[in-house]
């Protein structure tokens, strides 16, 4: 088996339709568009959402909700991927660094899922009551920043 063996399946691939070749393609002439009107034209049709010039549906419905510009984001990490990093001071740019988390701009939730198995201490914004209970199971301790 060889990478320049492979071809596609019989009749999966198909040539487009040259349209516009003259009459003996078969598409000549008007080239599939039938005769006048808006969507015979270059560049002719609607845009989507278009009525025929009756009020759109997404102008009909009223607006709805609002974006909450005090609103804390958090970025979520579970006690099982912070077993899995060697240090035993974890902060929010270790879970940067280590690509556990995107972006430092968040704040950080320790959530409880997975299992710890060794003493750590950890800098976050928030825990879960799991995360703290399992934590301080393990002998570790929690900060919050």
């Amino acid at each position: 088996m060889n990478l320049s063996d492979l071809v596609p399946a019989a009749g999966s691939r198909k040539n487009r339709k040259r349209v516009g070749r003259g009459p003996g393609s078969g598409h000549g002439k008007t080239s599939c568009r039938g005769h006048k009107g808006q969507k015979s034209r270059s560049g002719g049709g609607t845009k989507p959402g278009f009525e025929g010039g009756q009020m759109p549906l997404q102008r009909r419905l009223p607006k709805r909700g609002f974006t909450n510009i005090f609103q804390e984001r958090y970025s979520v990490v579970n006690i099982g991927a912070l077993d899995k990093l060697e240090e035993t001071a974890i902060t929010p740019e270790i879970l940067v660094d280590a690509g556990i988390i995107k972006n430092q701009k968040n704040r950080v939730k320790i959530l409880g899922q997975g299992d710890i198995s060794k003493p750590i201490t950890v800098k976050a914004h928030a825990f879960s009551a799991s995360a703290k209970g399992k934590i301080e199971k393990a002998k570790g301790s929690i900060e919050l920043l």
